[in-house]
């Protein structure tokens, strides 16, 4: 129950982030569906492992594959996709806690909290960069050879 729930906020929030950035018709289906794989695919990664940086890395992976190849389906840049589905993986309450913390003067905790969130936004960004990277890479490659 508690994984539908984190599942349904995280769709909602998609949702939320796509109509801001005002993605709009298929598009915000597909920007708010990727919300939804996105955390789907962390919580299944956290069913294999307890570590939340592996579980942030792979999600992003899949986050990053799919926006690409929505951007091609859709004709549309991949920041589209890719922004509004990462909603859901930002570490938002780390972020909360480790500003609690430095306004209470708790510098121990304070330090725990923003390593956390600094190394799983480094997990996400290192998800994202590697995937785009070689996403990139093989659809060049695939795109040259079909060319000749």
């Amino acid at each position: 129950m508690q994984e539908f729930i984190q599942l349904a906020a995280a769709t909602i929030g998609s949702f939320g982030f796509a109509a801001l950035f005002n993605i709009r018709g298929k598009k915000l289906i597909v920007a708010t569906l990727g919300g939804f794989f996105a955390w789907a695919v962390y919580l299944l990664a956290a069913g294999f492992s307890k570590n939340p940086y592996l579980c942030g890395f792979v999600s992003s992976v899949m986050l990053t594959l799919y926006a690409e190849c929505m951007a091609r389906v859709y004709k549309t840049p991949v920041t589209v996709f890719l922004v509004a589905a990462a909603i859901p993986l930002i570490p938002g309450a780390a972020l909360y806690r480790t500003m609690n913390c430095l306004m209470s003067q708790d510098w121990m905790e304070m330090r725990k909290e923003s390593t956390y969130a600094l190394l799983f936004a480094a997990s996400m960004s290192a998800g994202i960069t590697l995937t785009t990277l070689i996403f990139r890479a093989v659809w060049k490659r695939l795109y040259n050879q079909r060319r000749m």
